[in-house]
C-alpha cells in the first residue's frame, strides 16, 4: 500500500493570546525605542546649550566690568574738572594777591621816598608811569607820578616829554612828542609841586607802528633833567625799569 501524500490545506486552531502576546511586545519595543531617542535629544541638546549658559554668564561679567570702568573714568572726570576749577580759582587768586603786594610795594616806595624815610635829601624823581588803552581806537591815556623828597621843601616846576619807540614795518622808528601828543600840551606836561603831583595825557598812536619802549624825559625849569625809558609791558603793568644810563634828578 502506497504511501498518502501530504495534505495541501492544514487547518489549525487559531491562537488568539499569543497573537496579543507578539502585539504586546512590539508595542513595547516601540515605546522603548521613544524613550531611547528622548533621551539622545535630551542629552546632546543639553550638551549644545551648555556653552550658550557659559557665553551668557561671561557676557554678562564683561558688561559688569564695563559699567563700573565707565563709572570710574566718569568719576575721574568729575574730579578733574573739579581740579581745574580749583587751579584756575588758586591763580586767580595768586595774581591777585601779586597785583595788590605790587601796589602797596610801590606805595611803600612812593610815601618811603616822600618822608625821607632814607634821611637822604633827593630830587626829583618819576615814580610811576601807567598807560591804559582807549577802547575802539588807537589812543592811550598816559600817566606819569611825580616825587620830590618832602626834606627838600622847594617846589618844582617844569615839563615832561614822551616819545615813543617802535617798528613801523621792519624799520626801528622813534616818534617825539609832537607826534604823539595833543596840540593844547605842545611843549609837554606841565608840572608844578612841591612833594608830588600826577600827570596826565593822551597818545595817538599810527595804525602800522608797533610800540616798544617809551622815553621819559623830565625837565624841571632849575635843576637836573630826570630820563626813564620804560619797556611798553611794563608801562601796561605800571613797572618802571631803569635802563643802563638813566638817571634821577639830584639835589
Amino acid at each position: 500500500m502506497g504511501s498518502r501524500p501530504p495534505p495541501r490545506f492544514v487547518v489549525r486552531r487559531h491562537d488568539d493570546t499569543g497573537h496579543r502576546r507578539r502585539w504586546w511586545w512590539l508595542g513595547l519595543g516601540w515605546l522603548a525605542s521613544l524613550l531611547v531617542v528622548g533621551l539622545v535629544v535630551a542629552l546632546f541638546g543639553r550638551h549644545a546649550n551648555a556653552p550658550a549658559v557659559v557665553d551668557n554668564r561671561q557676557q554678562r561679567a564683561l558688561l559688569a566690568q564695563i559699567d563700573d570702568l565707565k563709572q570710574q573714568l566718569a568719576n575721574l572726570q568729575r574730579s578733574a574738572q573739579v581740579n581745574e576749577v580749583a587751579t584756575r580759582s588758586l591763580r586767580g587768586t595768586l595774581a591777585q594777591r601779586e597785583e595788590e603786594l605790587n601796589g602797596l610795594r610801590a606805595d611803600l616806595g612812593f610815601y618811603s621816598r616822600l618822608v625821607g624815610g632814607d634821611a637822604q635829601r633827593q630830587g626829583l624823581k618819576l615814580q610811576e608811569v601807567k598807560l591804559q588803552p582807549i577802547v575802539g581806537s588807537r589812543g592811550w591815556n598816559l600817566s606819569l607820578s611825580l616825587t620830590q623828597n618832602a626834606k627838600r621843601g622847594d617846589e618844582v616846576s617844569g615839563n615832561a616829554l614822551v616819545s615813543v619807540e617802535g617798528l613801523r614795518g621792519d624799520k626801528v622808528t622813534r616818534l617825539d612828542w609832537n607826534a604823539l601828543g595833543d596840540a593844547a600840551q605842545k611843549d609837554g606836561m606841565p608840572f608844578r609841586f612841591t612833594y608830588f603831583q600826577q600827570l596826565h595825557g593822551t597818545i595817538v598812536l599810527p595804525a602800522d607802528f608797533r610800540p616798544t619802549r617809551l622815553r621819559i624825559s623830565v625837565k624841571p625849569a632849575d635843576g637836573e633833567t630826570v630820563n626813564r625809558a620804560v619797556a611798553w609791558g611794563d608801562a601796561l603793568s605800571g613797572n618802571i625799569t631803569t635802563a643802563q644810563g638813566d638817571h634821577d634828578a639830584q639835589p
